[in-house]
């Protein structure tokens, strides 16, 4: 049988709906960071007024507490305020890389390989390829919630298969499994650049190598064992619970490329191949410009300039194929669709502005320092460390992302605190960055303060129009704890074996 929208009101329902009414009253992360700022502000003051001091275990000297509101703190905030934002990391990044994939998906290459994946995939095949292309999306950032649900539906659908299966899965894959992928996004250099900010805050940072690929063997692992998960539940699980489909009898629109479509991604992918082979091979080279110190490959300029190098291959391949299938007909049409990329993070940029001022007062007044030294001493004092201590972070930021659902914002909150405190801990800061890549993605799809779940609900509804949030979101719970649990393991097991996290970042600090 199917399950119906019009069903009692369960303990789940109540606890979605308070989930749903607390979120709601949360101010916009610009608040909360200008709320937080404010806080620092104060306690930093207090402190200070009060001699309190704080020393980094290993280093000879006590560090002083500095009062933010004072004429010393009120003079260097002047003096900085400018520059706490024009060299906080995560903005320039997130940007070229916005540009980038802005251009390749407006054109239509990211949609093309999508559908050129899927299409060509069997029928027992298509929950597994969904779920593994799903697990690769977060390239695309928030439009990979947009553009995969409803293609995975009309794969579905076109295989005889239940429509709202693809629709659902594709949605829970996404973003259950968004922080994993081999593939490289605007999301990893955000998250990096809160990490490398939060690092700094303790000295054992500096030499570390700390850049956009440090958690890729995790993510490219994870998501090859969550597309595999993924597609287990949408087959075996979410599809029969949906009861047998009687198709409408429209036909379901295709999904194979238009011979211009294929055009445009063979010449893509010859074009960002070669590429690719021109920068390997100017890396291997004896005596490369692009090997770092004393002819190493980790660390080494490419991997330090892996932002530059993506950037370049996304719009070779983006052009590539917007020339051939003529939706690019001259230069002002690229130069448009980045400018049009860029104007749509206009809020994100709003609220990094206040995150890099919050950052950067941790950082001066030393009150980040303090934390992270009194933290780290809390979780010691009660055996959290090791692993133990990361399972607490994945709880911690599950937990809270059912509230703030963006990654951006959450990593702003907790990485000053837990990436220094965990270096203490004789952790990497890679480590904390993946632990939190966990939390933040596997109980975003069930809060309703996913904005995208919405969108999902009103898809669902041209296969079920009676269907209720409540209908969506336990649908969607299927995929919560598996993806929690399994991806906590697969962490574990890196941990465990002492495996490194990306190129040069291993579990513990050097």
């Amino acid at each position: 049988m199917t399950d119906t929208a019009t069903r009692p009101v369960t303990v789940v329902d109540r606890l979605l709906s308070g989930i749903e009414r607390l979120g709601n009253r949360l101010p916009n992360p610009v608040v909360l960071f200008l709320g937080l700022f404010g806080l620092l502000g104060v306690v930093s003051t207090v402190l200070a007024l009060g001699g309190a001091t704080v020393t980094v275990p290993g280093a000879d000297e006590s560090l002083a507490v500095k009062a933010l509101f004072s004429g010393e703190g009120v003079a260097w905030f002047l003096q900085n305020m400018v520059k706490n934002f024009a060299e906080f990391p995560p903005i320039a990044a997130v940007l070229v890389m916005i540009m980038a994939v802005g251009l390749a998906e407006k054109t239509g290459l990211l949609e093309a390989l999508m559908r050129g994946t899927l299409a060509r995939a069997p029928r027992w095949l298509l929950p597994y390829a969904v779920a593994i292309v799903a697990c690769q999306a977060h390239m695309m950032s928030d439009v990979a919630s947009i553009v995969l649900p409803p293609l995975a539906a009309i794969v579905f659908k076109s295989a005889g298969r239940h429509p709202v299966a693809g629709l659902i899965g594709g949605f829970a894959c996404v973003g259950a499994g968004y922080a994993a992928g081999f593939t490289i996004g605007s999301l990893d250099a955000l998250y990096i650049g809160i990490t490398q900010k939060s690092a700094a805050i303790l000295p054992q940072a500096e030499g570390l190598a700390l850049h956009i690929l440090v958690n890729w063997y995790f993510t490219g692992a994870s998501s090859l064992v969550l597309g595999v998960l993924g597609g287990f539940l949408i087959s075996r699980v979410l599809e029969p619970r949906l009861g047998p489909y009687s198709p409408d009898g429209e036909p379901a629109e295709s999904l194979v490329l238009e011979p211009a479509q294929r055009r445009g991604v063979l010449r893509a992918a010859i074009v960002v191949a070669a590429y690719a082979a021109v920068v390997l091979v100017a890396w291997l080279l004896p005596g490369s410009p692009l090997r770092g110190e004393g002819g190493s490959l980790v660390p080494s300029p490419v991997l330090s300039g892996v932002v530059p190098l993506l950037f370049v291959a996304f719009v070779l391949g983006g052009i590539t194929y917007g020339v051939t299938i003529r939706s690019l007909t001259s230069s002002d049409d690229a130069v448009t669709i980045m400018a049009d990329s860029v104007k749509n993070m206009a809020s994100y940029v709003v609220m990094m502005f206040v995150a890099a001022q919050v950052i950067a007062v941790f950082n001066w007044s030393n009150v980040g320092i303090m934390l992270a030294v009194r933290a780290a001493a809390l979780l010691e004092s009660l055996g959290l460390t090791g692993f133990a201590a990361l399972v607490m972070l994945i709880l911690l930021a599950t937990a809270l992302n059912l509230f703030i659902v963006s990654g951006s914002a959450l990593w702003s909150l907790l990485g000053p605190v837990f990436v220094p405190a965990f270096m203490l801990l004789g952790l990497h800061p890679a480590v904390s960055q993946a632990a939190f890549r966990i939390g933040d993605s596997a109980t975003g799809i069930i809060t309703p303060m996913n904005p995208y779940l919405f969108l999902v609900l009103a898809m669902l509804r041209t296969y079920e129009p009676e269907a209720k949030l409540g209908t969506l979101m336990s649908r969607l719970a299927i995929f919560v704890p598996p993806f929690l649990v399994v991806w906590t393991v697969i962490l574990g097991v890196f941990y465990a074996l002492g495996l490194p996290l990306g190129p040069g970042a291993g579990i513990v600090m050097p």
